[in-house]
């Protein structure tokens, strides 16, 4: 069996620290920054189905293919769905990237001040302190209903796997 408290950077293993989170259990709450610095509790998004997009940094390659790609994806979905892309990066430089790629489907967070979020799921890089890649929905009623870790960080997630589960839970 595979163990998903570890994953890779270029083949080299890294811990991942925080709680095990399963799919069919409620998902925890936790608070990040907003790009205007102000804290946002993932509860307020209670009645959404909530895309969550975990990634490394927004200014890397693949983090930045990963949330254009989702912001693509789910531009002809309901409106009730909303993808939420968490990091380590400061509020400022997502405020940046955001600007700089105009996406319209996604929104940023930042996780650096407590890393509440990768704590909570259980995808913080306990060697580096950046979140593991992962993408993780959440039913409108709070409960996980999909959980995806890359196990290779310099890879990008199953997309199709991940909009299949997110087309399912619409339905």
């Amino acid at each position: 069996m595979e163990d998903r408290r570890i994953v890779k950077m270029k083949g080299n293993p890294l811990v991942l620290s925080g709680n095990e989170v399963k799919t069919g259990q409620s998902a925890p709450d936790f608070e990040v920054l907003d790009n205007g610095l102000s804290p946002v509790k993932f509860s307020s998004f209670r009645g959404k189905i909530c895309l969550v997009s975990s990634v490394p940094s927004l200014d890397t390659s693949v983090c930045d293919i990963q949330t254009r790609k989702f912001n693509e994806k789910v531009a002809t979905l309901d409106s009730n769905v909303v993808v939420l892309t968490i990091s380590m990066d400061l509020p400022f430089a997502q405020k940046r990237w955001c600007g700089a790629s105009g996406l319209k489907n996604v929104l940023t967070f930042s996780d650096h001040r407590k890393a509440e979020f990768g704590k909570a799921f259980g995808v913080l890089i306990e060697q580096l302190r950046l979140l593991a890649r992962a993408v993780f929905i959440v039913d409108a009623a709070g409960v996980i209903r999909y959980i995806q870790i890359v196990k290779e960080l310099t890879n990008e997630p199953d997309y199709n796997e991940a909009i299949e589960a997110l087309k399912g839970i619409i339905k």
